[in-house]
């Protein structure tokens, strides 16, 4: 698997230590995981639309888009946001609000990536059984 480029609506600049906003576009900060095998590269930075009085989703989606991110986690996405998120196709996961950065970034993208990568395993027992042939790449 590739690189992924992970945005968090967060509430500080503690990183990985960090909770998950109550609210996407206007988080205090996104905490930005570049995740790459099972390398992270984490940075922290701040919402330039968090006090705009209206148009906080269009400026943040912007934002995350200039930034080449693939999925946004957030406890709440608005639906002009969620909108303008799916039309650039960045991915949403919606999170309880308060919980800890490296948690989210640990259960739901490491995970995910493990059973994607058992799901191919299984895929591949079955075409084994069958006696298809095949050739198994395992990406680790």
């Amino acid at each position: 698997m590739g690189k992924v480029k992970v945005a968090v609506a967060t509430k500080g600049s503690k990183g990985v230590g960090d909770e998950v906003s109550d609210f996407f576009a206007k988080a205090e900060t996104f905490t930005l995981a570049t995740i790459e095998g099972k390398r992270a590269h984490i940075e922290v930075i701040k919402n330039p639309a968090a006090n705009l009085p209206r148009g906080r989703g269009r400026a943040v989606v912007q934002m995350l888009k200039d930034n080449s991110v693939d999925t946004v986690v957030a406890s709440e996405f608005g639906l002009g946001s969620s909108a303008l998120l799916e039309h650039y196709k960045i991915n949403q996961i919606v999170v309880k609000a308060g919980t800890r950065v490296g948690d989210v970034i640990r259960d739901k993208l490491y995970k995910k990536r493990r059973v994607i990568h058992i799901a191919m395993f299984e895929i591949a027992c079955i075409l084994l059984l069958s006696g298809i042939a095949f050739r198994l790449i395992i990406l680790a």
